[in-house]
């Protein structure tokens, strides 16, 4: 009986070229990684914003920076979960500007419109004028003190000065409106110019200061 001697096999031997497209083909695929979980996180998720301007002082100063938490809102505008209230009347939220195009600010939510939509009993008419039958919330600002349907704001986070202010302002949020200010309302750009901001203009709500480090902590 012939026995045939058996001799391990050598593993296949690559050149340097090989094995450095090999290397760069590996990092051009975490990179690519890395970019897609990075985009998804700042569009999605979570996103660093600078504050500008005195506007919400004493709360935020100008060029503190916040991580502004985006997921629970987005998550909010999808069908099945269109009830969720994600943002309520005291958070601090970040929007885009309805009059300044990549224009972002960062203001308090003073009120919000109730929760709502047109029924399905509605009339023909005011569907097609749009009407929503949900009674709409109102929102007056009387020489510096807040008054959301006739009940009176408690507002501790304003400092004495701005608790007085010769401006008058009215108006009604229907369903999907916020009405937003600045803590610093004698310099604050708001609601009072640029009338109520939608659901859609919200990028995510404020939740914690990370810099200066002195600051460290939620807002």
């Amino acid at each position: 009986m012939d026995v045939q001697e058996k001799y391990p096999q050598e593993p296949e031997q690559t050149s340097p070229k090989q094995d450095i497209r090999r290397e760069v083909i590996e990092l051009v695929k975490m990179v690519v990684l890395f970019l897609i979980l990075f985009w998804t996180l700042k569009t999605f998720v979570v996103e660093g914003y600078q504050v500008q301007g005195p506007s919400m002082l004493p709360t935020l100063e100008d060029r503190e920076r916040i991580l502004v938490f985006k997921l629970p809102h987005e998550l909010s505008k999808l069908p099945f979960l269109r009830g969720w209230e994600t943002i309520k009347p005291g958070d601090i939220v970040v929007f885009e500007s309805n009059v300044e195009a990549n224009k972002r600010y960062v203001k308090r939510v003073i009120a919000k419109g109730a929760p709502g939509r047109i029924r399905n009993t509605a009339s023909a008419q005011a569907k097609e004028e749009g009407r929503d039958l949900t009674p709409p919330v109102h929102v007056k600002y009387d020489r510096g003190t807040v008054y959301v349907n006739n009940r009176k704001v408690e507002e501790k986070y304003l400092s004495p000065a701005e608790t007085r202010s010769p401006d008058v302002d009215e108006i009604d949020l229907r369903p999907g409106e916020y009405y937003v200010m600045g803590d610093h309302r004698s310099v604050s750009k708001d609601s009072r110019s640029f009338r109520a901001i939608t659901n859609d203009q919200i990028v995510g709500k404020a939740v914690f200061r990370f810099w200066p480090l002195s600051k460290f902590g939620p807002v």
